[in-house]
């Protein structure tokens, strides 16, 4: 069976001589989450805008079975690659409901209609706050607020970046059980950034762990249900940092 997303021997160049990403390989099936995790500089970022075609990347990307190496952005939003930033970008300025019209602009006027209807019940904490600017909503609120927004393309993969990037670990652990919720209802498959190796167990099947801008080592997450395993991990590629609650 083909996977939904297969990236091959992907490298990413900032510049004639630096080198983000050197020949990263991995494959992302129809509902899995598959987690990229290493430290600050690791090139994580790197890979996923190179998926979502932010930047330009050497290699082979498919998507769906076909090569998407040399389509725009906007394309690939239009065939299910739906991507969310570290640091959530939100646009203060507009109301929730607006920035969730903007993740939607793309799709015909009643199919927006029904998908801000989903994200707000999706995540009632910021649906009684739709109105409002974004600006005022806590930074929990702007991550639930930043997914939703991607949620309204109607992705069949979302890039999430960082998504428990200052967040308190209650406002993690809701942020994951929503995403976990999705997931199930959906099919949709996710390629997780993170630092923290517990918060990416919460959600992840397959994890892959990066340094210096390749993959040294990939375990499945049922794997390291034993802190023996997970400390082996964290001894072998990631560093005491990464097991922080």
């Amino acid at each position: 069976m083909t996977s939904l997303l297969s990236v091959r021997n992907l490298s990413v160049f900032y510049g004639a001589k630096s080198q983000a990403v050197e020949k990263v390989s991995f494959e992302v099936d129809t509902g899995a989450v598959v987690a990229l995790l290493g430290a600050n500089g690791a090139g994580k970022s790197s890979i996923m805008k190179a998926v979502s075609g932010l930047v330009p990347g050497r290699g082979e990307v498919h998507f769906d079975g076909e090569p998407i190496q040399t389509l725009s952005t906007r394309e690939r939003v239009r065939r299910g690659i739906v991507y969310v930033p570290e640091g959530r970008e939100v646009v203060g300025d507009l109301s929730v409901r607006e920035n969730l019209v903007l993740g939607g602009y793309q799709i015909p006027a009643a199919t927006r209609r029904s998908r801000i209807d989903m994200v707000l019940d999706l995540f009632p904490e910021i649906a009684n706050k739709a109105d409002g600017a974004a600006w005022r909503l806590s930074g929990g609120e702007q991550q639930m607020l930043a997914i939703g927004r991607g949620l309204m393309a109607g992705p069949r993969l979302l890039l999430l970046d960082e998504p428990s990037l200052g967040l308190a670990p209650l406002l993690v652990r809701r942020v994951f059980e929503r995403l976990e919720a999705i997931r199930k209802e959906t099919r949709l498959a996710i390629v997780l950034v993170e630092q923290n190796l517990r918060v990416t167990m919460r959600l992840s099947d397959e994890i892959h762990f990066l340094r210096g801008g390749r993959i040294v080592g990939r375990r499945r997450a049922e794997e390291l249900k034993e802190e023996a395993a997970r400390q082996e991990v964290i001894d072998a590629y990631l560093g005491a940092g990464a097991a922080a609650e």
